[in-house]
């Protein structure tokens, strides 16, 4: 009974931080603050923008994303799906910008009790 209590306390606070962070990248992309959202990146991350694409380190990755928003200022993130499965996490969402609105997509993995961000999409 102990070890059922133990695993069920554990995947809950699992969840919630899962949560918390989720919610702080939703709330970055949101307000277009790459320095913030560069603190979820994985040692590497991959980035698809209209005009190109590619896998970049965390600092190559914050500045291209940096150089996006500067382009493309934000006024607003609405998610219309989101999915967990075995230790990943994705959210798709309609990112409105000053030049129009690009569907976003993230995708996130856990490792430990922290997301990362492994893939950010922004299509037109």
């Amino acid at each position: 009974m102990k070890n059922i209590l133990l695993t069920l306390a554990i995947s809950l606070i699992m969840t919630s931080f899962s949560a918390i962070s989720q919610t702080s990248i939703i709330n970055a992309i949101k307000s277009g603050d790459a320095t913030e959202l560069s603190t979820y990146f994985d040692k590497i991350v991959e980035i698809n923008l209209p005009d190109k694409s590619n896998s970049y380190s965390k600092s190559q990755a914050e500045l291209v994303l940096r150089n996006f928003f500067s382009i493309n200022p934000v006024k607003d993130l609405t998610i219309i799906h989101q999915s967990e499965t075995a230790g990943s996490q994705y959210f798709i969402g309609n990112l409105i910008t000053a030049n129009g609105k690009f569907r976003t997509t993230v995708y996130l993995k856990q490792k430990g009790d922290k997301l990362f961000i492994q893939e950010l999409r922004f299509e037109k």
